[in-house]
């Protein structure tokens, strides 16, 4: 029981990896045969996670055509955005004072380091983990099981658009440290406007990263 419980896992895993870090890229198609070989797993295991995956959002599963990645359209980036502008500066404002200080400490230090000090991956990391620790502040389960669905998503999308970390990293930078600046004041009011600051700054710099893009494509294919 243990061992096919274990395959299900490896399975879930190695497949919603790829699909997060656009290994598989959005709205490719996925073989299940394909995916047991790759895998090296029988059909249940693949299945499982596969059900799985559906129910996070990852891919659908259509009838009589297989497997698709879900996309990420400018209508996904928005509604990301909205839901993160609902849930991070309320995660401030009502549960913020559940920050330890040293928390708060380690990451005044961390946006306090030059920006250069940091590989693409490593500040992709830190500010990851800066957002996931504030909305983890939250005691509802409800609100959390939300976010992480839409935490996915977030993080494909990032991936996509690697070139945003260039394109505002010293922005970022100085706007996470006004965040944190509030919180070690204990203003959870205005580290929640802070956090609405930023996040408004950064869905305007995703939608004219999004749009360059899509115009360079568009002057290639002429």
């Amino acid at each position: 029981m243990a061992a096919k419980e274990s395959l299900k896992q490896k399975a879930y895993h190695a497949i919603k990896e790829k699909i997060i870090t656009c290994e598989y890229a959005p709205d490719a198609m996925l073989n299940e045969e394909a995916l047991r070989e790759e895998l090296h797993v029988s059909r249940t295991p693949i299945r499982d996670a596969l059900s799985r995956l559906e129910q996070e959002g990852l891919i659908s599963i259509l009838p009589k055509k297989g497997v698709v990645v879900s996309g990420l359209s400018i209508h996904d980036i928005n509604l990301i955005f909205e839901v993160r502008l609902l849930y991070e500066p309320y995660a401030l404002l009502h549960y913020g004072s559940n920050m330890k200080d040293e928390v708060i400490y380690k990451y005044f230090d961390a946006f306090s380091t030059p920006v250069q000090n940091f590989s693409k991956d490593e500040y992709f990391s830190l500010d990851d983990t800066f957002h996931v620790n504030i909305v983890e502040t939250i005691q509802n389960p409800y609100l959390l099981k939300t976010y992480d669905w839409i935490h996915n998503q977030n993080l494909r999308f990032r991936v996509m658009t690697g070139q945003l970390v260039d394109y505002r990293l010293e922005k970022t930078t100085e706007e996470h440290l006004k965040i944190v600046t509030a919180c070690l004041k204990h203003d959870w009011e205005l580290a929640a406007k802070e956090m609405e600051a930023h996040l408004l700054a950064s869905k305007n710099a995703t939608f004219d990263l999004v749009l360059r893009n899509k115009n360079t494509e568009n002057q290639k294919e002429k």
